[in-house]
């Protein structure tokens, strides 16, 4: 499908629009996190870890509902683009304080922008999503996603040169992704994408070398790894891009490097050939 052949001004008819959610922020899903992330459950009305506030406001549809990849079918609060591939490519994140286990909490999301443009690898929608996340004090988080769709690889499209990531880094973590984490965070997000869970489908489906570690797990690895070696600091900020997929065949490295004042970390995913996976920083209070 070519850029031309997108009806573009009938799925931008969807900027502006708005949805608004409210949930109790409850223990259970935050602890059962911890436990996926190989660490202790903090106990009591803890602030709620960065990131970990992805476990609430989830998308619940009916089984009915859902296409064929697992995802809920297209349309919703987000447009219907018709390409067959979505993967929330980046995220932007301020937090101004930390929600709190046990309060409730109100999402208010809007979709920002939509645009399309054709590459090496066909056709490309973006989307722009805008939620703010407040309690009875007031906004607490605000977050920006880029949601990517695009087409199935064609035979013979060309594979870009993986960057490589950097080496030398202050600190680092081995993941050993196997198809029980892999689970386990898609159960908590309830995330029905079958390339997270389903090999067949993974491989003989979408052509991908395996399971897919989601991006999102990615990125809370990478703020855990900040809450791991300062366990006191608070994130004011936190960016993360996605750049190659990570599948479950091989070990990866969560890096880290703080920066010399101390304000903030640069943070990245390595896979087991060296290449970057992700790239994302944290800025501290």
């Amino acid at each position: 499908m070519s850029a031309g052949a997108l009806d573009i001004d009938a799925l931008r008819a969807w900027i502006g629009r708005r949805e608004t959610r409210t949930e109790l922020l409850t223990e259970a899903p935050l602890c059962a996190l911890d436990a996926t992330l190989d660490r202790e459950a903090p106990v009591g009305a803890a602030p709620v870890p960065p990131l970990h506030h992805w476990l609430f406001f989830l998308p619940v549809v009916r089984l009915s509902q859902v296409g064929a990849d697992g995802h809920p079918a297209r349309g919703g609060f987000l447009p219907p683009v018709p390409l067959p591939r979505r993967m929330w490519a980046a995220g932007r994140l301020q937090f101004a304080r930390p929600l709190r286990v046990g309060e409730a909490a109100t999402r208010t999301s809007e979709i920002l922008d939509v645009s399309a443009k054709s590459g090496r690898s066909g056709t490309l929608v973006f989307v722009k999503v805008r939620h703010e996340l407040a309690d009875a004090v007031g906004v607490a988080i605000v977050e920006e996603q880029d949601i990517v769709y695009r087409e199935d690889p064609r035979p013979g499209d060309s594979v870009p040169e993986p960057r490589l990531a950097p080496v030398g880094q202050d600190w680092m973590r081995e993941i050993r992704p196997d198809p029980v984490l892999l689970f386990r965070y898609s159960a908590l997000t309830f995330n029905g994408h079958r390339i997270h869970y389903d090999r067949p489908y993974a491989t003989g489906v979408e052509g991908y070398a395996g399971l897919v570690v989601h991006g999102p797990l990615l990125a809370t690895l990478l703020a855990d790894l900040v809450r791991r070696h300062l366990p006191d600091a608070r994130l004011s900020a936190f960016e993360f891009r996605a750049a190659r997929p990570v599948f479950d065949a091989a070990p990866f490295h969560l890096c880290g490097e703080p920066a010399p004042d101390g304000r903030s970390v640069r943070l990245w995913v390595r896979d087991a050939n060296g290449a970057l996976c992700m790239d994302a920083s944290a800025t501290l209070f």
